[in-house]
């Protein structure tokens, strides 16, 4: 660098990346503070040349200084905006706080059409020229550009308010567009996807997606949850399932897909089971009709010996033949054979021998009665006699185990038919008197004999009645049955004609009473 000072009238050479001081660069650099040329400046510049004439406007009361602008008056020989002043980043006394903000507005130069060329000063009015540290100096006009850009400073704010607002607005009609949207997993019957949704919950959700559900179907989470980003929504569908286990039928609904989801969640113990078709087979939504039997333990007894069978047999004969045991001739079970075999239940096998036996019996004859007016009442006589008839019946008779059982009526044929016997019954009202007896004393011997006692019977039962008629004597006198069965009236009728036969002698002890 030479020694030599320049002179303040004089520009500096051109600097070697700028061009000459005083001027402003082209494009912006790191080792420059300014990005792009300065606005124009409406207010008088200083002028600097090399003599004749030239040199620095004379200083006007009313020149507003800037010592952020390339027109601020000369300090020294580096007065000028290109030399090395305030403004500078080369100068030696330069602070960062003293460069001016790019970004902060600088409304005085607004106005003035950026493309436009500055018109120059006059040369010829003549100014005092300033000293150069007259009103305050360097400093001075620093802090009174600080502040002009503070009081200026809230025009362009109120400018940028109603901007700012129109975008909070669109930012926050944004968001919540985005809130609203939820990224969902729906998985359909086990047809997952993967959605985007405004709905708020599942049961909106399913209907926007067309889903229907029934009475039968699941949903997960339940149809009312509210809806989040990230949610997993599951529907399951049911199906019918006419389900037979163990001999017992049902109607059942599942959401399981295979039979052996099915069987899982109907709690079937499916270990060794009967399964009437393929475990992995799927149910699809018309269902189907599914047989199982699940394994059971059976004990046959046969023969004095129990066997224990674990069987998912159907019938009873399934089990006696997987336990081993042979049926022959009559042999049967205790349980009918073609009955489900209960888990725990006992079976025994009867061994049995038979042979049938035919026997002749008698077929006993009907009595027919009819009555007859002229006979007395109380007197029957047979007119038909009555004959029993013959039937041929076979008996089958049989040894259960080697006990012999009822023998058990297998048939029956008839051999004669009986022929009915008709009785004639008297209808005729009895005589309440008997010539040449109504005098005698009936009742004293009635007393004698009886006590008075129509259905007295002695010791030995040969005699009944008032009158101790023996039944043979009661019967040559008309009478039927016994005679302590017959009305006293018709016993003292009785008892008169005897009289009239034989006398007294009938009653050797009482008879005396009579008289």
């Amino acid at each position: 660098m030479s020694n030599a000072q320049p002179s303040p009238y004089s520009p500096y050479p051109p600097y070697p990346q700028y061009g000459t001081y005083g001027a402003h660069p082209g494009p912006a650099s790191p080792a420059m503070p300014h990005q792009g040329p300065p606005p124009p400046d409406p207010r008088p510049r200083t002028r600097h040349g090399g003599g004749g004439g030239g040199g620095q406007e004379p200083y006007r009361a009313d020149m507003t200084t800037e010592p952020h602008t390339h027109d601020a008056l000369a300090y020294g020989p580096y007065g000028s905006y290109g030399s090395y002043g305030s403004n500078s980043p080369f100068a030696r006394d330069a602070r960062p706080g003293d460069r001016p903000r790019m970004d902060e507005p600088r409304d005085e130069l607004r106005d003035e059409p950026r493309g436009e060329p500055r018109e120059e000063p006059q040369e010829d009015a003549p100014e005092a020229v300033l000293p150069r540290q007259a009103d305050g100096g360097r400093a001075g006009a620093r802090r009174a550009a600080r502040r002009r850009r503070t009081v200026e400073r809230p025009a362009p704010l109120r400018r940028l308010v109603p901007q700012a607002l129109v975008v909070a607005f669109l930012a926050g009609g944004t968001t919540a567009f985005v809130a609203k949207d939820k990224a969902i997993e729906l998985n359909v019957d086990g047809e997952p996807r993967t959605l985007h949704t405004f709905a708020d919950d599942v049961t909106e959700l399913l209907a926007r997606q067309g889903v229907a559900v029934g009475a039968h179907d699941v949903v997960a989470p339940d149809p009312g949850a509210p809806l989040a980003t990230g949610d997993e929504v599951a529907v399951h569908y049911g199906r019918p399932v006419r389900l037979t286990l163990d001999g017992r039928r049902r109607e059942l609904w599942t959401t399981a897909r295979t039979v052996e989801e099915a069987l899982r969640e109907f709690g079937v113990r499916s270990e060794g089971a009967y399964v009437s078709t393929d475990r992995s087979r799927p149910i699809g939504r018309a269902g189907l009709a599914l047989d199982v039997r699940t394994e059971r333990t059976v004990t046959v007894m046969a023969d004095g010996r129990a066997r224990r069978v674990r069987t998912n047999a159907a019938t009873v004969r399934e089990v006696v033949d997987q336990a081993g045991i042979t049926l022959a001739g009559q042999d049967t079970t205790s349980v009918p054979q073609e009955s489900f075999p209960r888990d725990g239940q006992t079976i025994t096998v009867l061994r049995i021998k038979g042979r049938k036996e035919i026997r002749e019996e008698p077929i006993p004859f009907d009595v027919e009665r009819q009555d007859d007016p002229e006979l007395f009442r109380g007197t029957e006589v047979v007119e038909y006699a009555g004959e029993a008839g013959v039937r041929r019946v076979t008996y089958s008779l049989r040894t259960v185990n080697g006990v012999k059982q009822k023998p058990r009526r297998l048939s029956a044929e008839m051999i004669r038919p009986p022929r009915t016997q008709v009785v004639k019954v008297g209808t005729k009202p009895l005589p309440t008197s008997v010539a040449g007896t109504d005098h005698l004393d009936w009742n004293g011997l009635a007393v004698c004999e009886s006590g008075g006692r129509p259905d007295a019977v002695d010791s030995s039962g040969t005699y009944g009645g008032l009158y101790q008629f023996d039944r043979r004597t009661w019967q040559s006198l008309g009478g039927q049955g016994r005679p302590q069965d017959a009305p006293a009236a018709e016993q003292t009728y009785r008892a008169k004609k005897l009289y009239l036969e034989r006398g007294a002698s009938p009653w050797p002890h009482c008879g005396s009473t009579l008289r």
